[in-house]
């Protein structure tokens, strides 16, 4: 019997080359196996200065808080704020995309499971008649359940989940981007629309103060003292100050339907009350340290946790160079009699372990590697310019707010000597000692200024909202820790 054995391998060897092909081409998989599973996580290299340059004298004094909305002190902006968090549409689609993301997960993990499945048929089928054989009735019942089982030997089915997870990490930082995106964004309208109440009454202020003037010149032009050109030009500053008026009307309703969007309202059953920007509050807010920007901006950990699932699937492109093992079995019972199914005798089962290997494929493994490298690449740099658009910023929002808050002071003491300069130039010409051109420069100089500290005063708010949201938004996780799954 050895011997019988070993003359029928050297035969059967000869006869199938191709087996041996085969068994060679599994043996170098299995040895390059190291190769094709070494991950590769590029590294980010990326540039992190030390300090800020906007950011001196203590820059962790004022961190943002979790409600930094809160500290403009304007309970209606609060409250608008609050119902954003809990109606705005876009942090609603956002949340959805979570769900989605969750799910994904579950279908990615059902490849680690077995599938199992049940069957039962009953069949009843006649023959024909023949010459030498009479027409005959076959029944046959059935009753059976099939498994199936990919073994994961390489990792790859891993690989996939773990991208899956990853990306419902990314889901979940992009709804906190949206929700921060959305808070600002109701801030920053609520400033426009206070800031066209303000201009609104500048101008009907500076409508007043114009047809006083106008009205006095008019006694002059009466009383022989004052000629048509100056009624003229007068009138012409009334009509030019009555015409500035429509077009911040526009501004006001606009933005307070855009508000009413962004609190999930009916823009024609939405009202604002709204105060004066003077009378708003500017938090104080420093900047920190930058490396902190890394973890409190979700942006930057969103490209972060996209870059990590492009890595897995970069993983998992390697592992299908490699075999695939599959594990299939069937099991039941089937008999030609209903009565004798669930016989000892009836039942059966059957047993395949095999193993595939891509040999060739026209370069689609190839290709699917080198795009998920591709894409691997791509969120790389997407996560560098992130970090890098970040603190840059940060450096634009603080410039923007400490030059605004320059200018402000400014534009007030401009406001202060234009004012005095029109209310002298008021009386000397109730007075008759001074000519109306003297008049209409200080009142255009005045109206001029007036308007450019509402304008002012909008862009420092609009420059603390935006340091608010290049820090983050008060978005904050705790260093090294994870945001735990939310639905």
């Amino acid at each position: 019997m050895r011997c019988a054995f070993k003359s029928i391998v050297p035969q059967f060897a000869r006869r199938n080359r191709r087996f041996r092909r085969v068994l060679a081409v599994c043996a170098m998989s299995l040895a390059m196996s190291g190769c094709f599973l070494h991950s590769e996580h590029p590294e980010a290299a990326l540039e992190i200065p030390s300090a800020y340059r906007g950011g001196k004298n203590k820059p962790e004094v004022a961190v943002p808080a979790l409600d930094w909305w809160r500290g403009f002190r304007s309970e209606e902006l609060t409250q608008l704020i609050q119902e954003a968090q809990k109606s705005n549409l876009d942090i609603a689609v956002a949340t959805a995309q979570i769900v989605q993301a969750d799910a994904q997960i579950g279908i990615t993990g059902a490849a680690l499971f077995p599938s199992l499945t049940g069957s039962g048929f009953a069949e009843k089928e006649r023959v024909s008649a023949t010459r030498t054989t009479p027409a005959t009735v076959f029944s046959l019942y059935n009753v059976g359940l099939s498994a199936s089982y990919i073994v994961d030997f390489w990792g790859k089915n891993h690989a996939t989940l773990f991208a899956a997870e990853k990306s419902a990490i990314v889901s979940r930082y992009n709804r906190e981007v949206v929700t921060v995106s959305s808070i600002v964004a109701v801030a920053n309208t609520y400033f426009q629309i206070l800031a066209a109440q303000d201009q609104l009454a500048v101008a009907r202020q500076n409508l007043a103060a114009a047809s006083h003037i106008l009205d006095l010149v008019n006694k002059q032009f009466n009383a022989g003292t004052a000629s048509q050109l100056d009624v003229s030009q007068q009138a012409a500053l009334v009509a030019t100050v009555r015409a500035s008026i429509p077009p911040l009307e526009v501004t006001l309703k606009q933005n307070v339907s855009a508000l009413a969007v962004l609190v999930a309202r009916a823009p024609a059953d939405f009202n604002v009350k709204g105060r004066s920007l003077s009378q708003v509050t500017v938090p104080r807010v420093t900047p920190g340290l930058p490396s902190e920007l890394l973890l409190q901006r979700p942006d930057i950990r969103q490209a972060e946790a996209q870059l990590e699932s492009s890595n897995f699937n970069v993983e998992a492109a390697r592992a299908a160079f490699l075999p695939q093992i599959q594990l299939t079995g069937t099991t039941g019972f089937q008999s030609q009699q209903l009565s004798r199914l669930f016989t000892p005798g009836a039942w059966y089962y059957t047993m395949v372990a095999s193993l595939t290997q891509p040999i060739f494929d026209g370069g689609l493994l190839k290709n699917q590697l080198l795009q998920a490298r591709g894409v691997q690449l791509q969120n790389l740099q997407a996560y560098r310019k992130a970090v890098l658009s970040g603190f840059s910023d940060v450096e634009q929002a603080l410039v923007a707010l400490e030059q605004t808050t320059i200018q402000l002071r400014l534009q007030n003491d401009v406001v202060t000597n234009s004012r005095k300069a029109f209310e002298i130039a008021e009386l000397q010409l109730a007075g008759g000692t001074v000519n109306l051109i003297t008049v209409l420069q200080t009142e255009q100089t005045l109206f001029t200024a007036e308007t450019n500290l509402v304008q002012v005063r909008l862009s420092r708010m609009l420059a603390a909202t935006s340091l608010f949201q290049a820090l983050g938004g008060g978005w904050l996780w705790p260093l090294h820790e994870t945001p735990a799954p939310t639905q």
